[in-house]
């Protein structure tokens, strides 16, 4: 089951550090591109993931998981439900510690399996509305794994 306790919810957000967002769009009027806008001025380490794009945010784009040069410690998807599961595989692959599924994003298969290879997995929710609802919209220090 995902996780849906609150304290559970909290430790995910002050645990986490570098977050992998997949479908991360360009294009500022977009809720993705919003999320990790938010995300960075936190103190999140945010890595696009979308293969149309090299940069984005001042930072490399990489056109998959697979592709990351460095530990990643949570995946956030941005992407249609049916789209999901090989996003889970390659976040199992990858050693992600956490699966995030944002707002209408609800995939049981992905849930399951991600889950059975021991990642913790959040699903139709969003960071940002979680991190508002715990801290408000100031910056929170001292953000480590």
């Amino acid at each position: 089951m995902p996780i849906t306790d609150t304290q559970e919810i909290t430790r995910w957000l002050t645990r986490t550090k570098v977050i992998a967002i997949v479908g991360l769009s360009p294009k500022t009027d977009r809720p993705s591109h919003a999320v990790a806008q938010f995300l960075l001025v936190r103190g999140y380490d945010i890595i696009p993931v979308n293969p149309a794009c090299k940069e984005m945010l001042g930072r490399p784009c990489y056109p998959d998981l697979a592709l990351i040069p460095r530990a990643v410690d949570m995946v956030d998807v941005f992407r249609k439900a049916e789209d999901v599961l090989p996003i889970a595989q390659e976040a199992i692959r990858i050693g992600a510690k956490c699966l995030w599924l944002q707002l209408g994003v609800i995939n049981p298969q992905a849930v399951a399996l991600a889950e059975a290879a021991g990642l913790a997995v959040v699903e139709d929710r969003c960071l940002k509305i979680e991190y508002t609802q715990r801290f408000g919209l100031q910056p929170v220090g001292g953000l480590s794994v």
